[in-house]
């Protein structure tokens, strides 16, 4: 009965280690897998060179031009008994392409005249912050895509902005 029972704690580590080494090499094979596949994706990510001469090429085809726009000097709504004050903007209308000037010149004046309108209407706290001047940037730029439509401009870029 004895030697039943060496032979059985035997068998039994036997049945032991083989599951102990299934899970090992599992455990192995998985990271290794892991490793093997990260390898191959941080290389097509970062050292696939195809992907960025078409960013380049793309880049390099299509150069953004900018118009320059005359000076605007308008004074701001001031409430009653406030000291009136100036706003004194500079800006640059960003294109896609040369033609899109010659295109736009032609249509100056309209656009000079919806930024004289829109500015005078302007309180000093409508430009407070970047957020301000987040917000006047968009909207000039959709006033101006308004004027210029069906042309389409990409950004009104400001060179100076002064309120005084």
């Amino acid at each position: 009965m004895a030697d039943n029972e060496q032979a059985e704690a035997v068998e039994g580590e036997e049945g032991g280690a083989p599951t102990g080494s299934k899970r090992k090499l599992i455990i192995i094979v998985s990271a290794a897998l892991v490793l093997m596949f990260g390898g191959v994706g941080g290389y097509f990510m970062f050292f696939n060179k195809k992907h960025d001469a078409k960013t380049e090429e793309v880049a390099a085809a299509k150069p953004t031009v900018f118009m320059d726009v005359p000076e605007v000097m308008v004074n701001l709504a001031a409430g009653a008994g406030e000291r009136t004050q100036y706003l004194k903007v500079k800006v640059v209308l960003e294109v896609k392409d040369q033609p899109l000037v010659a295109e736009i010149q032609p249509v100056l004046p309209r656009v000079m005249d919806i930024f004289q309108t829109y500015l005078r209407e302007l309180r000093p706290s409508d430009l407070n912050g970047s957020a301000g001047m987040f917000r006047l940037k968009e909207e000039l730029t959709r006033r101006v895509n308004a004027a210029i439509s069906p042309k389409q401009v990409n950004a009104v870029l400001f060179k100076e902005m002064l309120v005084q």
